[in-house]
């Protein structure tokens, strides 16, 4: 059996997997990683490109406002990864300082994912039509929601020291 840390050490390289650009990180698991990183992005962008369907004068316009988008993502990713770092190592000495410290980021993080979403709508509303946009976002949520999943399955409930 993994131990704690080790899962959270895990869905950090999920989450590293899942950002649109490679990452500086500070443990490498391997050199290889920066050429896994840019295969899922590049996976990533052919889901997005299957799922859309653009036109030529629709991907001109389209995929500059995605790389933008999915760099400041990224942003929010690596601020995520930094914090289930910082978690992991706090987790066997969680103080009510540093539980507090964390929830802090946490919420910080969550609130600056909608204000993201909400700022590329109008970009993203001028170079597809409607309906697409609809569609991206849907894929951008579902893809969200399945990192969100490994996270909630494989990172453990604060450890209360009495």
């Amino acid at each position: 059996m993994k131990s704690k840390k080790a899962v959270m050490i895990t869905v950090l390289g999920l989450i590293l997997s899942l950002a649109a650009m490679p990452a500086a990180s500070q443990e490498k698991p391997s050199d290889n990683m920066p050429i896994v990183v840019e295969k899922i992005r590049a996976d990533k962008k052919l889901l997005v490109a299957e799922n859309l369907q653009l036109t030529d004068a629709e991907a001109k316009s389209f995929w500059p406002v995605y790389r933008q988008y999915q760099d400041e993502l990224f942003l929010l990713r690596t601020r995520t990864v930094k914090l289930i770092k910082d978690y992991a190592d706090a987790y066997e000495t969680m103080t009510n300082n540093t539980a507090k410290k964390l929830l802090d980021e946490y919420m910080t993080i969550e609130a600056l994912g909608p204000k993201l979403r909400k700022a590329y709508l109008p970009k993203f509303r001028k170079a597809l039509p409607e309906a697409k946009v609809a569609r991206y976002y849907q894929i951008e949520n579902k893809i969200q929601a399945a990192l969100f999943y490994e996270l909630a399955a494989n990172i453990p409930l604060v450890k209360m020291n009495q």
